[in-house]
């Protein structure tokens, strides 16, 4: 099966963006942010609730999707504003073809260090178990999408492995983390995407997000695997145009560029597949730690099997929790270690 182009859509305002979208009749997604309510009246910017009369607007899209905005949400606002009920709200006002699970994305502009990619892993699998269990509730577990993240393409086989149960056969799951992610390498989109390859069944597809133009050549490789791929890059390059040409980013010059951007993409994926360069995989630094790096460690590595196993919420884990529950795991060696006299 082809791989399928799906547009992002930066709004739902009825206008040439939208009108050029249906023209084209091709898969479309929006994020819910992209359909959020704000207000500053207390003197501060806080989230409201959803505009949900602009999914009237959706009326000739060929379908539409539902992406959890986790990039965003984190880049923008240093967490979801919203909780998996008021996503879930937004999920049930409209029949969106695939409803994405919140995720934690793990960018190196998000989690500067591996303790952080970590730490998002675990709550990205929480977080994935709770919305599973709220989609199963609201009749909606045929169109949840299950979301998978990390930094190493062995980070995502452990988001496999850690929501296994919830993968039903046939199950398309999203792949996250992938839009700021270079090609080749053995952080790669290709490394990810062929290690996803070996170890899952045969019946399990991939949504890749964000994935940029130039790498569709090589997935082409894995066309059986991966189902689609979303990008809202045409953005950017309306963006580069008007500064260019000294004129207004409109909603007209933008639907121009979507339609241009997305036909590039259909052309790319009738183009012969690529083939990165082999490459000798470079080995993982092995870590020395001293007794308080170790206590630190000792407790992400507690506190994560709590958010995971729904025993702390997924936003729970604080730098001062981690440090207070780390000194106790220090004093307690040291207590063992110190000679009775």
């Amino acid at each position: 099966m082809p791989i399928e182009i799906v547009i992002g859509l930066p709004h739902l305002n009825e206008g040439p963006i939208l009108a050029r979208a249906r023209r084209l009749q091709l898969p479309t997604l929006i994020s819910a942010n992209a359909l959020s309510s704000w207000s500053s009246r207390r003197g501060w910017r806080e989230w409201t609730g959803w505009r949900l009369a602009q999914l009237a607007n959706a009326e000739g899209l060929a379908s539409l999707d539902l992406d959890s905005a986790g990039f965003v949400a984190m880049a923008r606002y240093r967490g979801f504003p919203w909780s998996i009920d008021d996503y879930f709200r937004l999920a049930q006002a409209f029949p969106f073809r695939r409803i994405a699970s919140l995720d934690y994305c793990t960018e190196h502009e998000i989690a500067s260090d591996r303790e952080e990619v970590l730490d998002r892993i675990s709550r990205t699998i929480r977080a994935n178990r709770d919305c599973r269990d709220r989609a199963a509730d609201l009749g909606l577990l045929s169109r949840f999408m299950p979301v998978l993240q990390g930094r190493r393409p062995d980070d995502y086989e452990r988001c496999v492995d850690a929501l296994w149960l919830s993968i039903r056969p046939g199950a398309i799951l999203g792949v996250g983390s992938m839009c700021r992610r270079e090609i080749g390498g053995p952080e790669g989109l290709v490394a990810v995407v062929e290690h996803l390859d070996r170890i899952l069944p045969a019946a399990v597809r991939l949504h890749a997000f964000g994935v940029k133009g130039s790498a569709l050549q090589y997935l082409s490789a894995f066309e059986g695997r991966i189902a689609s791929i979303d990008s809202q890059a045409y953005g950017i390059a309306a963006r580069r145009d008007a500064y260019r040409r000294c004129v207004s980013k409109s909603d007209t010059l933008v639907a121009e560029h979507m339609e241009v951007w997305t036909r590039q993409q259909l052309m790319r994926l009738s183009e012969p597949v690529r083939h990165l360069p082999a490459e000798n995989a470079s080995p993982i630094p092995v870590r020395s730690y001293d007794s308080w790096e170790a206590a630190i460690a000792q407790a992400r590595s507690q506190i994560r099997g709590l958010i995971e196993s729904g025993d702390l919420d997924h936003d729970a884990m604080t730098t001062g929790w981690i440090e207070q529950w780390a000194a106790d795991i220090y004093n307690a060696a040291r207590r063992r270690s110190t000679p009775k006299s």
